[in-house]
């Protein structure tokens, strides 16, 4: 364990990725996951998350696309979602993030995921 003195990550550090998730840049998720880099390093949040590729996805036309290709290749569950069974929504949100290695921007994907299946 460490402590405080020894955390190398500044107010003004937390404040830059505090206004990553809040400008869409990031996601929780991702804020997460380069805390402990920020904690070791003092390092500057928005370097930390270009330098390990994190940046969120936020095109919607990109996403369009991921999602697209997952549902052409889940049939099935296509039916099922649009016969009623409406918990496999999950199922496809779940498998976007995956794709997207957990960079896609959550609320773009719940949109897109609910507009292209209920077309």
């Amino acid at each position: 364990k460490s402590s405080i003195e020894e955390c190398k990550l500044t107010p003004e550090s937390l404040a830059k990725m505090i206004q990553l998730i809040s400008d869409g840049t990031i996601s929780g998720k991702i804020a997460k996951q380069i805390l402990p880099d920020l904690l070791d390093s003092g390092k500057d949040p928005q370097a930390v998350v270009e330098e390990k590729g994190l940046v969120q996805i936020s095109d919607s036309g990109e996403l369009e696309g991921l999602i697209q290709d997952i549902i052409d290749n889940n049939p099935k569950q296509v039916e099922q979602y649009r016969g009623g069974k409406t918990k496999l929504f999950g199922f496809f949100v779940g498998q976007v993030m995956k794709a997207s290695k957990g960079r896609a921007n959550p609320k773009l994907v719940n949109e897109l995921v609910t507009k292209l299946l209920n077309n």
